[in-house]
């Protein structure tokens, strides 16, 4: 493989840049700058000098062997002073070298795949941990790239595996002294991983929201103080404010993060009937977002919520909590209110928090709810009894094969180019 090069820290100045060298050669880089690899795995002041251009900078450098790095090749670590020059005359020198290419976005991660250091779950994971931006997305994304959900699939396959050589031990030893109905143990297995896949899929959703964020719909009637209300969260305003009815005509997003919980707050159109034609798209927007919603809060005002009924643990609050004679309610405009609003809607989010899964990506559920399927169908063949072992093997080698597929092992090819896309150049 050729030996890759690239920037590991974020482009543009900074104090310290980390420039990363892996592959067969990547020792090589140190002798291009005039000096000797350091010991693996411990730091050294080195100065880089170059053949033309001469003395480059003063750097920190770290060497790994094969095997012992991020990606399981050799990688040579340049930290070098943080200026775009400095950066560009160490990259430019890199790139003069024979066998050297700069990394593609990714690449990095994906040898580290290709050399079995991470499996696809804690890749995919790895990803979600880089762009985490509140302390429960890192934590789960930690999670993931800690293994867990690869050694719960593992033992998947182990209980899979023991299932179809009770299977196959009767088809092939007939005439053995091995029990020829082997119907109640392979059901039992199977049905304690179709158990643990069920879990794990239900938690998905929760999971997949605590990645991306929860979504919180601001609804109600016009002028109820919706749009005041999002930039007091917002701390901005993020939305116009207008005493006439029907300035919102779009939903508007604001991301937050409510002490840890990753939170998008929905400004929608208020809830009327219109003979508008824009302002009627408007709110079946705001009806349709808010029904997808993890939590709406309906902000009563002068009007009904129309078709939108308030469910079990939305939040209903008074709106423009300054204008009341009790004060009673919430004022984006004071801050009456807010505070307590904002802890009800935190109180609840961490609920629904505490049912997530390890899995947060639709492709792992999607291979689950697969192998799910074949499990099923196994269940029912292997019931029939001893003339159907040698189907519900078979059902049983393609469960197999799909859980392969959710750690990475086998045939997803199609899928690498997606996830190793969203991935910067240095990782």
């Amino acid at each position: 493989m050729d030996t890759i090069f690239a920037l590991a820290t974020v482009p543009g100045k900074s104090g310290v840049a980390v420039i990363r060298v892996s592959g067969p050669d990547a020792v090589a880089s140190c002798g291009a700058f005039g000096f000797k690899p350091p010991e693996p795995r411990k730091s050294a002041l080195r100065r880089l000098v170059h053949k033309d251009r001469g003395f480059l900078d003063e750097a920190l450098v770290l060497f790994f062997e094969d095997g012992a790095s991020f990606t399981g090749e050799p990688v040579v670590e340049f930290h070098v002073h943080g200026s775009v020059a400095t950066i560009n005359a160490v990259l430019n020198s890199l790139g003069e070298l024979s066998g050297y290419r700069p990394a593609d976005a990714g690449e990095f991660t994906r040898r580290a795949l290709n050399n079995g250091r991470l499996d696809l779950t804690q890749v995919e994971a790895l990803a979600d941990l880089i762009d985490s931006e509140t302390e429960m997305q890192r934590k789960q994304a930690l999670k993931g790239f800690s293994g867990h959900l690869r050694e719960k699939a593992e033992s998947w396959r182990n209980d899979l595996i023991h299932a179809m050589s009770l299977l196959e031990a009767t088809i092939d030893f007939a005439d053995e002294e091995v029990p020829v109905d082997v119907s109640p143990d392979v059901e039992r297995l199977l049905r304690g991983v179709i158990e643990s896949i069920d879990q794990e899929v239900q938690g998905f959703g929760v999971a997949e929201r605590v990645r991306t964020g929860f979504e919180v719909a601001i609804v109600g009637p016009p002028n109820a103080g919706k749009s005041t209300l999002l930039n007091a969260l917002a701390g901005r305003d993020a939305a116009i404010t207008s005493e006439i009815a029907g300035t919102t005509r779009d939903v508007i997003e604001v991301r937050m993060d409510l002490d840890s919980v990753p939170v998008t707050f929905l400004d929608t159109a208020g809830l009327r009937e219109t003979d508008d034609a824009i302002e009627i798209i408007g709110v079946q927007r705001a009806i349709d977002r808010a029904r997808s919603a993890d939590l709406r809060v309906f902000l009563e005002g002068e009007g009904t919520f129309g078709e939108l009924k308030p469910q079990e643990n939305d939040i209903v609050v008074r709106g423009k909590a300054d204008l009341q004679p009790d004060g009673q309610g919430v004022s984006g405009l004071t801050g009456a209110g807010l505070q307590r609003l904002i802890e009800d809607v935190k109180v609840y989010l961490l609920s629904l928090a505490t049912a997530a899964g390890l899995v947060s990506h639709e492709r792992q559920r999607d291979v689950l709810i697969q192998g799910r399927d074949a499990l099923s169908h196994a269940i029912k063949l292997s019931s029939r009894g001893p003339e159907s072992y040698d189907l519900a093997s078979e059902e049983l080698r393609s469960a197999i094969f799909t859980l392969e597929r959710l750690v990475g092992r086998v045939d997803v090819e199609d899928v690498l180019d997606k996830v190793f896309s969203s991935f910067c150049i240095g990782k």
